[in-house]
């Protein structure tokens, strides 16, 4: 089989990451410091993919370009494919198809994430030569996903959030593909959500006699569409966290378990409970930074408890008189405290927010 292109969908609205994704492109909200998308371009590249199209939307397209660029800096080529309007993901693989040409390619949902990257599904595919393979996984709620009933490693059908589910296999956002999706995907009538679905398209090969094979994921996958699955995989990524002390640490302060503290980045009578990554420039003072928590650059934390939660660049969490846990902060939000009892803060705060709390 011939090289493969690399197709990026970063096209999505992100309503379920909102207020964050009023102001920032969803595959841009970073995980452990680095943005989404960039994890599913790494991937590629790593299973040797290096002309990759990212299907856009008008809206946060520009935003997708200034942090991407031309791909040079991940070892790419990078295109860009505007996607009009959010009308499903066979549409945006037909949007893509002159990009694609006559290759086959890998089509990767940019707001997920794999553990284990894509190096043995291209290299099955390559061997194996399906018309197309997708990758499953068990899921407990399968009634939310598109779900597989196989026979053997092929796939028999494919339902797209059933009520009655023929298995506990979803597929994942990954998906890799011969040209003859395209004809696959121009069969197709928008389903009730008013949108071509891909899980339609694969069935439509299937029901065309071509070969459509099944991977079950190894490690862990997370759609880190919303708040409690963007937290998760920050978990998930921190666990693997090197230790690495850039930054300035005072003798006051203590580091337990591994930390990553970036260049200017600067302890000041405080205690960082790892996994823990702290961004450039960032200060942390008089405070407790907890387990699985991400600060981003040029974060502020004075007089404060942090943990298991992500603050993005810019922001300030300062005399909250309570432990912040489980929350998502945008960049440049300001968090402070006047009087009150402390209560137990559970946040999904937006860009440019001034939050001051008080009885």
């Amino acid at each position: 089989m011939r090289d493969l292109k690399g197709l990026i969908l970063s096209g999505g609205a992100g309503t379920r990451l909102r207020p964050i994704t009023h102001t920032s492109a969803k595959q841009l909200v970073p995980v452990a410091n680095k943005p989404v998308l960039f994890y599913g371009i790494e991937a590629l590249v790593d299973a040797g993919v290096t002309e990759i199209g990212i299907v856009i939307a008008p809206e946060t397209g520009d935003e997708i370009r200034a942090a991407v660029g031309d791909g040079s800096a991940f070892g790419a080529s990078v295109t860009y494919i505007v996607q009009d309007e959010p009308a499903g993901l066979a549409h945006a693989v037909l949007t893509a198809e002159e990009f694609l040409g006559d290759w086959p390619f890998v089509m990767y949902l940019g707001d997920n994430l794999l553990r284990d990257g894509l190096r043995s599904l291209v290299s099955l595919f390559r061997e194996t030569e399906p018309d197309a393979l997708v990758l499953l996984t068990p899921v407990d709620d399968p009634s939310s996903y598109g779900v597989a009933e196989l026979e053997g490693e092929r796939i028999k059908r494919l339902v797209e959030k059933p009520k009655e589910p023929p298995s506990n296999l979803a597929l994942v956002g990954v998906y890799l593909f011969t040209p003859a999706i395209f004809d696959a995907a121009r069969t197709l009538e928008p389903s009730w959500r008013g949108e071509l679905e891909i899980t339609e398209a694969i069935q439509a090969l299937i029901d065309g006699g071509k070969e459509v094979r099944s991977e079950i994921v190894s490690g862990w996958w997370k759609d880190t569409g919303q708040l409690a699955d963007m937290l998760e995989a920050n978990q998930l990524v921190l666990e693997e966290l090197v230790t690495r002390i850039e930054g300035e640490v005072d003798e006051t302060s203590r580091i337990e378990g591994r930390v990553v503290l970036e260049a200017g980045a600067s302890l000041v009578r405080s205690v960082v409970r790892g996994p823990v990554v702290i961004g450039a420039g960032a200060r942390v003072e008089d405070a407790y930074i907890g387990p699985y928590t991400s600060i981003g650059d040029e974060v502020t934390i004075r007089r404060a408890e942090v943990e298991h939660s992500i603050v993005l660049a810019g922001s300030t969490v300062e005399d909250i008189g309570t432990r912040m846990e489980a929350s998502l902060l945008g960049r440049n939000v300001k968090l402070t405290r006047s009087n009150g009892l402390p209560k137990t803060l559970r946040l999904l705060v937006g860009d440019n927010s001034a939050i001051e709390m008080s009885e």
